[in-house]
This record gives C-alpha cells, structure tokens and sequence, in this order.
C-alpha cells in the first residue's frame, strides 16, 4: 500500500514539475479533484456535527426549562388544593369539605359540621391558573350533571 501511494506522489510531482505525461496530469487532476471533495466533505460533516450538538443542547436546555415551569405549575396546584377550603369564596364551609384527591378534589357535605341537614353534596375540583378540566374530569361534570349519581350501601359480610 506505501508503494502505491508512493508512486500515485511521483506521477503528481512529476505533473507538477512538468516531467509527466498527458495520462499523469490527467491522474494527477483526478487526485487532486477527489482529494478536494474529501476534505469538503469531511469539514461539511465535522459542521453538521457541531452545528447538531449545539441544537441538541438547545433543545435539552428547553425541555429542562419547560420541565422545571410544569413541575412548579403542579406543585402550586397541588398546594392550592389543600388550603382551597380556607381561601375566601370557597363553595362550603371548610369542616365540610373532604379531601379526596383524585378524581376530584373534594367532596363536600354542607351543614355536617355544624349539624344542619344535608340537602346537597358537592363535587368539588380546584383550579389555579390557566388550568382546564381533564377528560376524566369532565365526565364526571356531565355525569353529575345529567343526574346519573347514586347512593350505593355496600355490605362487607364475612369481614370482621
């Protein structure tokens, strides 16, 4: 192999000295040709590979942004929802209200803490922010309101 690649130098050095044939210069140009391609190649390449890091890195850098704002919007909902009871405007008295997380909020019984007779139950979802209902969420809105709830009395026999 380092003959042949000495003897591809001779037959370009003999072109460039004026000392080769019609077949060398010819040779010596195709070289010369392939060899600038390479080198073009390789530098486009080299750039592309930079130039990728560089999105890749943007592009990581925002989704650690946007993860860090989603997880602050979640835990500032999650701790709206446990002083909600407190905030004025709240749909019940506070000793009412029941926590229950998902797939609401609350459930609320008005009049039980101070004795009073329950005439409705309340679903109760808590919001900050721009924040919508989830899908699950509004079906439960529409089940409620469509009248289809029940009261169901289950019996555990056999536990004691």
């Amino acid at each position: 192999m380092q003959e042949r690649i000495a003897g591809l130098v001779s037959r370009v050095g003999a072109v460039v000295r004026g000392a080769g044939t019609d077949a060398d210069a010819l040779y010596a140009l195709v070289l010369v040709v392939v060899a600038l391609l390479a080198a073009v190649i390789a530098v486009a390449a080299l750039a592309g590979f930079a130039a990728g890091r560089l999105s890749m890195r943007a592009r990581l850098r925002d989704a650690r942004k946007d993860a860090v704002k989603r997880s602050r919007a979640v835990l500032g909902g999650q701790a709206a929802e446990q002083v909600a009871p407190f905030l004025p405007g709240f749909p019940c008295n506070p000793a009412d209200a029941r926590f229950v997380g998902k797939p609401v909020d609350f459930v609320a019984f008005p009049g039980a803490a101070d004795g009073s007779p329950i005439r409705e139950v309340l679903l109760i979802e808590v919001k900050t922010g721009g924040s919508q209902l989830s899908a699950r969420e509004k079906e439960i809105q529409r089940a409620v309101e469509s009248g289809q709830v029940r009261y169901v009395v289950y019996k555990a026999d056999g536990v004691r």
